[in-house]
């Protein structure tokens, strides 16, 4: 994993094209994360890619969460376990970070995604209306980091 340069623009836009274009006929519209700017995200520092461009996930520190602002895997990658170790970046960025917990929010069309999360530990706490779409919201607290052997 790695922060995404300037010169990622294209390959990371083209992937999340790749990754939520299938989205479209299910929730009815463009999903979210195809309009962000992701110029700008990079710049801030946001985007972080797998060394091989297959996948990116966004993360914006929060008060008291790292907010998972998007996942996303190219299509012919799936079920190769590269969004499971994107968000498992996440718990250990979330760590580093000394923030207690993650979340995010999901089309609740995408309900591949929303049981992915449930089934690593995330707990939807709530549903709102963004942009014309509903959302699932969901949460995973994490716990204390061991303290290192002998000290």
């Amino acid at each position: 994993m790695r922060l995404a340069g300037p010169d990622d623009l294209t390959a990371v836009e083209q992937l999340v094209r790749d990754a939520y274009e299938p989205w479209i006929p299910v929730v009815g519209m463009r999903p979210l994360p195809m309009d962000a700017d992701y110029g700008a995200l990079i710049a801030a520092r946001r985007v972080h890619v797998t060394d091989d461009l297959r996948g990116l996930i966004v993360l914006v520190p929060e008060d008291g969460a790292l907010l998972v602002d998007n996942v996303a895997v190219r299509p012919d990658s799936h079920g190769q376990g590269i969004g499971r170790g994107l968000l498992a970046y996440a718990e250990r960025e979330a760590r580093r970070l000394g923030l207690p917990a993650l979340r995010l929010y999901t089309n609740v069309r995408m309900t591949s995604n929303i049981a992915l999360y449930a089934s690593l530990g995330y707990a939807e706490t709530g549903r709102i209306g963004v942009e014309g779409r509903s959302a699932v919201l969901m949460r995973k607290e994490l716990s204390p980091a061991a303290p290192p052997a002998g000290g």
